[in-house]
This record gives C-alpha cells, structure tokens and sequence, in this order.
C-alpha cells in the first residue's frame, strides 16, 4: 500500500486547490496509508494555516479516519486519540494522540508538565 504525506490529508479534507484535490483522491483510489505523525500535522495545519476550530479539526479528522480509501495507522489509537480530544479540545489532537499511543503500547503513565492533559485517564503530572 501506498502513503500520504500531510499535504495530501489536508488537501482531502479542505479541498482549496482542486487540481491537487484531484491529485490526492486520484493516488489515495487504489488505497493510502497515513501515518500518525502525518495525522498530527494535518490537525496542526488545520489549527495554524486554515484557522479551523477544534469541532472542524475533530470533524476533519473524522472524515480521515472514515475515508473509504485511507487507511490510518492504528485507526483504533485514533478513534480513541479523536474521542479525547472532542471531549477535551483545549488540549489539542496531538496531546491526545501521544497519549493513546503510549496507552496502546502498554507504557503508562504518560508522564507530563501539562496541567490539563495530566487530567486523563493515564497521565500523570510531573512536578
């Protein structure tokens, strides 16, 4: 299988350029994969470049990891990095991601100066 690199999800999702729109669903037809870093850029790029809310990065992010030709990587990981992150938005995607991510590799707790994020379920504040 093939991979996409950020620009491509992020064409996907916001279709700005339809030539390049063309482009991504043209190479992403025959099945993409996309890894978790380039996940966490779209949703930086998103955030930073577009100015999208965390609703319109969540629900971005949503239609990646439902998307009939992507496959993310761990989508399991992503769905539950995605559900934290609706719940929480103040944190940001990527916090909630190196969060699932840790859970699923079985080392926990996350050890983190961040207040809020040292909230969740398998965080902890260093002090």
């Amino acid at each position: 299988m093939r991979a996409v690199d950020t620009n491509v999800l992020v064409r996907l999702v916001v279709g700005d350029d339809p030539e390049q729109v063309r482009a991504a669903e043209r190479f992403a037809a025959s099945g993409a994969w996309a890894s978790h870093l380039a996940l966490a850029e779209a949703a930086w790029v998103l955030d930073a470049v577009y100015g999208r809310t965390a609703e319109q990065i969540a629900t971005a992010l949503d239609t990646l990891l439902n998307h009939k030709d992507l496959t993310l990587q761990d989508p399991d990981v992503v769905a539950a990095a995605l559900q934290q992150f609706r719940e929480r938005p103040a944190l940001g995607f990527t916090d909630c991601l190196v969060l699932e991510i840790a859970r699923k590799a079985g080392h926990m707790p996350l050890g983190t100066f961040d207040r809020r994020l040292a909230r969740l379920p398998g965080a902890e504040r260093l002090q």
